[in-house]
C-alpha cells in the first residue's frame, strides 16, 4: 500500500513538473526569433497571418500568377458558393476540435484530451474573404516568388489527397459560416504541435519572421508588432 502511494505521488510530481516545463518553454521559446530571410529578390505577393485570439491562419490571395487556390479549395464547397472572394485563409488543426467545437462553450474534455495527445486526425479549415484589413488580429508580410512557391508547397504537403490528387473535402454541417469548408489533412495535433505551430512553420518555410517554436498565437504575433 505504501509503495503504491509513493508511486502515485511520484507520478503526480512528474506530471506537474512536465506541465510547468511546457508552460515555461511555451512562454519563453517564442521570444527567440527566427529572422526573415534576407533576399535581393523582389517581393511580389502579400500574405497575412490572422488570429481569433487562440487560433492562427495564413491568408493569401485566391488567385495569382502562381496558383489559383479556388481550384484546390473549390468555391462550390462553401455554403455561399460565391466565386467573388479575393482572399483565402488556411488553418490546420485537430479535426475533432474543428468539427465539434464551433465555440468554446461546445468544448468537451474528450475532444481536448484527444487533441492534446495525438489521438485525433487533422483537418484544414479553408475560409474565403472579400477583403482583409490589417489590425491587432491581422498582420501582413510580403514574399518573393520563390518564397511563395515554398509556401504553396508547404500547404500542398499538408493536405491529404485522393487518387486523382485532389484535396479531400469533408462534407459536414459544422461549417462556421457560408464562406468556409473543411478538408482532410496530414499530421496529428498535439500540445507539442498545435495549429499555431503549423502557422509558425509556414512562416519559416516562406522566409518570414517567426518564433523558434510556439504553441500559441502570442508566440507568432509578438514578432509582428
Amino acid at each position: 500500500m505504501r509503495k503504491t502511494f509513493i508511486f502515485i505521488i511520484k507520478s503526480l510530481a512528474v506530471f506537474i513538473a512536465a506541465i510547468l516545463l511546457y508552460l515555461f518553454l511555451g512562454y519563453f521559446l517564442p521570444f527567440i526569433p527566427v529572422q526573415a530571410e534576407a533576399t535581393p529578390e523582389p517581393k511580389v505577393i502579400r500574405g497575412f497571418i490572422k488570429t481569433n485570439g487562440m487560433h492562427t491562419d495564413v491568408v493569401v490571395p485566391v488567385k495569382s500568377t502562381y496558383i489559383d487556390w479556388s481550384e484546390k479549395f473549390p468555391f462550390e464547397n462553401t455554403l455561399s458558393k460565391s466565386e467573388h472572394y479575393r482572399y483565402l485563409s488556411i488553418g490546420w488543426g485537430d479535426k475533432g476540435f474543428y468539427l465539434n467545437t464551433p465555440t468554446w462553450a461546445d468544448l468537451k474534455f474528450s475532444t481536448a484530451f484527444k487533441a492534446a495527445f495525438w489521438l485525433g486526425d487533422a483537418a484544414v479549415h479553408a475560409t474565403y474573404y472579400d477583403k482583409i484589413e490589417v489590425n491587432d488580429s491581422v498582420k501582413s508580410f510580403v514574399m518573393t516568388e520563390r518564397q511563395y512557391l515554398k509556401l504553396i508547397r508547404f500547404v500542398d504537403e499538408t493536405m491529404e489527397k485522393d487518387a486523382a490528387g485532389n484535396y479531400i473535402f469533408i462534407p459536414t454541417d459544422a461549417q462556421y459560416d457560408d464562406n468556409d469548408a473543411f478538408y482532410e489533412a496530414n499530421g496529428s495535433y498535439s500540445f507539442l504541435f498545435t495549429c499555431n505551430t503549423w502557422t509558425n512553420n509556414a512562416l519559416k518555410v516562406s522566409g518570414q519572421k517567426a518564433a523558434l517554436w510556439t504553441p500559441s498565437d502570442f508566440g507568432i504575433f509578438r514578432h509582428y508588432p
